[in-house]
Order: structure tokens, then sequence, then C-alpha cells
């Protein structure tokens, strides 16, 4: 009977550590969840930040682009609307050409001949300097096609005097320095830069070369485009007189020359292989110039020997008459 209500003194002791402990344990999830929803909304909160200040980056990084290509359309519409020398000179094929200063071209004394050479003399030179045309629009494609080719028929012959000046050779040695005009293909240059030059200062006969001031020797381009272009809108002058003005940069002849072999061995020079080389013609030619030759000195030959004989002859007879005379006498 003692026992009994100590057993249940223990037995309500424990429920109620029981129902506490789970009071606490409740009280502490709730808490736990309420700190997790807490924490969970914070989170969101700070990614919901994150979003906008990414969003705002973004649309300042737009806006600055957006910026950019404004600036760039506008300098790109200002190049095209202030440069058509810089877009020739730009295209594919025209690297040997540089930029002439517009004050060079509306200088008419620099122009003299030049519109005896050019049609459309006055359309194409206002399509160089970038004046507007009046009558631009009554042109027809045709004609507006012919006065394109004019403007750079036009811009080569005026390149071609721009040149041979102080500033256009050192607008041109900038090129020579980088060696835009490419390099001499003789092995024995050993790479040396090359400059352009036209075997003709009309337009239409010739396109242009490369000149070595190495070995003096003429090429062509290494490239197909660049071979296509005019020689006339470099002259003949050019390399010539850019090598007199900067003398240092005039170089010595290669000392190795190229003898041709057979199995190892020298080919004669009193060969055919040779003879033929130096006359500049085929075997038959060369006999034959080889015999008019022969012909000519027998001639000559003749010739003399005819006009002695003569002389002795004359002499003779002359020295008869004189005895004649003489006998007569006596």
């Amino acid at each position: 009977l003692v026992a009994a209500p100590a057993a249940a003194a223990a037995a309500g002791a424990d429920g109620g550590g029981i129902n506490g402990g789970s009071e606490r344990g409740g009280e502490r999830r709730n808490g736990g969840a309420d700190g997790g929803k807490n924490g969970r909304n914070d989170k969101e909160e700070d990614e919901e930040e994150e979003d906008e200040e990414e969003e705002d980056d973004e649309d300042e990084e737009e806006e600055e682009e957006e910026e950019e290509e404004e600036s760039s359309s506008m300098s790109g519409s200002d190049d095209e609307e202030g440069s058509w020398i810089s877009w020739f000179c730009s295209l594919r094929g025209n690297e040997f050409f540089c930029e002439v200063d517009e004050d060079y071209i509306q200088d008419a004394f620099n122009l003299t001949g030049l519109n005896t050479l050019v049609p459309y003399y006055d359309y194409a030179l206002d399509m160089v300097l970038d004046v507007e045309m009046p009558m631009e629009d009554e042109l027809t494609e045709e004609q507006q096609e012919i006065v394109e080719s004019a403007a750079e028929m036009l811009y080569g012959l005026i390149h071609a005097r721009y040149v041979v000046t102080n500033r256009g050779m050192h607008a041109m040695y900038e090129k020579y320095r980088t060696a835009t005009f490419g390099r001499c293909p003789n092995v024995f240059c050993q790479g040396q830069p090359v400059l352009p030059v036209g075997l003709s200062d009309l337009p239409r006969n010739y396109t242009v070369n490369v000149f070595c001031p190495r070995c003096h020797g003429l090429y062509f381009p290494k490239s197909t485009r660049q071979a296509n272009v005019d020689g006339a809108y470099f002259g003949t002058t050019f390399p010539h007189l850019f090598l007199l003005t900067h003398p240092d940069m005039i170089m010595t002849k290669p000392t190795q020359q190229y003898r041709p072999r057979v199995y190892g061995f020298k080919i004669h020079r009193s060969s055919l292989y040779h003879r033929n080389h130096e006359i500049g013609g085929g075997g038959s030619g060369g006999n034959s110039q080889q015999s008019s030759e022969q012909r000519h000195h027998r001639g000559a030959s003749g010739s003399k020997e005819g006009r002695s004989s003569r002389d002795r002859r004359r002499a003779g007879g002359g020295g008869g008459g004189i005895e004649a005379a003489r006998n007569k006498g006596r």
C-alpha cells in the first residue's frame, strides 16, 4: 500500500517530464521552423536584391553598348561621309597606295593636265573629295559606274605625283619599312624589301611591278589583286628618286651568283646553254646571227682588198704613162 502511491507519484513525475520534454521539443521545432522560414525569407530577399542588381547592371551594360554602337556608327558614318580616300586605300589589293592629303588634291597646280586623261573629270574629282554632286541624281547607272572608275583613275594619277613629294615619300617609307610592298624573290637578296614601279607614266599600258634595290630586278607582285593595279599609279620615277633621297637604303649588289650544274659539273661557257642565253635567241637565230657577222667581216675584208688592188692598178697605169712620155721625148 505504501509502495503504490510512490509508484503513482513516480509515474506522474515521469509523465510530467515526458509532457514537459515534448512541449520543449515542440517549442524547439516551432522555433527552428520559424527560424528556417525567416532564413529562407532572408535568402529570398537577398536573391531578389541580387537579381535586381544584376538586372540593373545588365541595363547599364546594354545602355553602354548602345552608346558605343551609336558612337561607332556616328564615327563610321563620319568616316564614310568624309574619307573616300581612306575607303579606297583600305580595299583589298590597294595596299600599295598611301593616303594623299586633301590639301594636295585641292591645289589645282598639282592636277595640271589630268582633265585630258580622265573622263568625267569634274564628277570624279568631286567624288574623290567627297563633294556632293548636284547632278548625281540625273546620272544613269552606267554613267555612275563610269564616274566611279574615273575617280579611281584620277586618284591613281594623283597618287603617282604625290609619292615623289616629301610627304608622299614619308608615307611610302613607312610601308617600305614594314615590307608592305613585299620582298625580293631572289634567293641571294635575302628577303630585301621591294618598291612599286610602273613601266609607263600613261595609264592602261602596264600593270605595276616591284623593283628590288639590291639586285635591281623587276618582279611581279606576290598578290594577284595587287598585280592588276595600273603601273601608272606609281610612275617610273618613284623607286629611283626614293633611293636617291635616302642613300642609306641603297644596298650593295649580291656577290653570290647561281652557277648551273649537271651532275655536279659546271656547264662550260662555250656551250649553247650560255651562248643562246647571252645572245637572247634560239640555236638557229644564234647561228644565223653568227653567219651574218662572218659575211659582214668577209665583205669588209673583200672591199678592202678590192680597193688596194684598184689603187695598185691606178698607180701602175700612171707610171706607164710617164715612161711613154719620156720615150717620146727621147
